[in-house]
């Protein structure tokens, strides 16, 4: 028996003082999600109600990419910690944190 269809790696929602949302989700699933070659399915949204201000994801026939404002490019896919670094780190940019 192998791996389920997916599974629950992390599912995170942070809600700031001024009413910015922050969502980590991460799945581990069976199969890579084409053209992606890992087996991880995530999310890792910032942004307000109506409005993605950063948004890393990947999708069948996208694969790995991020959004940054208007902008959506390729993200190249190290591993989940990599991964969360960098999108915390867009975060902290966006925030003025930086």
């Amino acid at each position: 028996m192998g791996l389920p269809k997916a599974r629950k790696e992390s599912d995170t929602t942070r809600l700031f003082e001024d009413g910015s949302i922050m969502r980590i989700r991460v799945w581990e699933v069976a199969e890579p999600v084409p053209p992606s070659e890992h087996r991880f399915k995530y999310s890792c949204f910032y942004g307000r109600p109506g409005e993605r201000v950063v948004l890393y994801d990947n999708e069948r026939g996208k694969g790995d990419h991020r959004h940054y404002g208007e902008r959506e490019e390729a993200y190249t896919f190290k591993d989940i910690e990599t991964l969360i670094a960098d999108f915390l780190a867009d975060v902290r940019r966006e925030r003025g944190q930086d």
